[in-house]
């Protein structure tokens, strides 16, 4: 392998969802009623001569309470666990609002937030009213996020941009108005961090939605630009929640080594034989 700018990405896992594939999928699957279970992560991407960049806070007990999900470990144990300070991150990618992925700001109190304009106009505007479109969001960090905003910690940013040597932010609206994917370029080429673009490898090789977004056809077209960031190799990309991530990457501890090539393709371990 070559250098790159990036040297390690990291996808930590912190809680886990167990469920059924019928839970995952927006039109019925012939799977419908076999376990299908979610975990969930944030992200630590690693370059020389800088401290870590975090994409996404995660959520914490109290959340994990009231949405019936199973905590694993707090964010700050599994940032620990790889290695890193959390009150040392100067930077935190938030990909969108929801619960899950910008749920524990406070894990950070030195960081700066970059957030899609698109994101936090939806998350404050009218849309929220809706009780179907708002269940996904939490309001307490939102108006978290609105706070540090006030005190100057929040960067804003509007489309693809490039956001480091290296890495590249994309926008790709759909599960929500501003969610944005990461793509870092690490020795083994393009890795796209496509967060809840695609909750799950299956949601694109399947190319049926998961059940929560505000526009179905952005939805498609923001996984046909994923798939186009990474090559269109499955194997350079990292969905949001698929537990795939630990069982085909070099994985310890519940942290995967995703800048690392998969053990075997991703397109094998969907076909059930890794």
């Amino acid at each position: 392998m070559t250098s790159a700018p990036v040297t390690r990405i990291d996808a930590i896992r912190y809680a886990r969802h167990e469920r059924a594939a019928e839970a995952n999928f927006s039109e019925p699957v012939d799977d419908h009623d076999l376990p299908m279970p979610l975990d969930y992560f944030v992200w630590a991407i690693h370059r020389e001569g800088h401290p870590p960049l975090i994409v996404d806070t995660g959520f914490g007990e109290q959340a994990a309470v009231a949405r019936g999900r199973t905590m694993i470990r707090p964010v700050e144990e599994g940032l620990r666990a790889a290695g890193i300070d959390h009150l040392l991150v100067e930077d935190v990618i938030l990909t969108h609002l929801h619960y899950d992925h910008a749920g524990s700001l406070s894990v950070f109190p030195n960081a700066r937030f970059h957030v899609q304009d698109a994101e936090m106009a939806f998350a404050t505007g009218r849309h929220v009213c809706d009780h179907g479109v708002r269940a996904p969001f939490d309001g307490e960090p939102v108006a978290q996020l609105v706070r540090k905003l006030y005190a100057d910690h929040v960067v804003f940013h509007d489309g693809d941009e490039e956001f480091a040597p290296g890495i590249r932010l994309a926008k790709a609206e759909g599960h929500t108005a501003g969610l944005m994917v990461v793509v870092c370029d690490t020795a083994r080429g393009p890795v796209v961090l496509c967060s809840d673009a695609a909750h799950l490898y299956a949601n694109i090789t399947r190319a049926i939605p998961f059940p929560i977004f505000v526009d179905e056809d952005a939805y498609g077209r923001a996984q046909d630009k994923v798939m186009a960031l990474a090559g269109g190799s499955l194997d350079h990309v990292i969905p949001g929640h698929d537990p795939l991530v630990l069982s085909c990457f070099p994985s310890e501890n519940d942290i995967a080594r995703v800048d690392l090539p998969p053990h075997r393709p991703i397109s094998e371990a969907l076909s059930g034989t890794i």
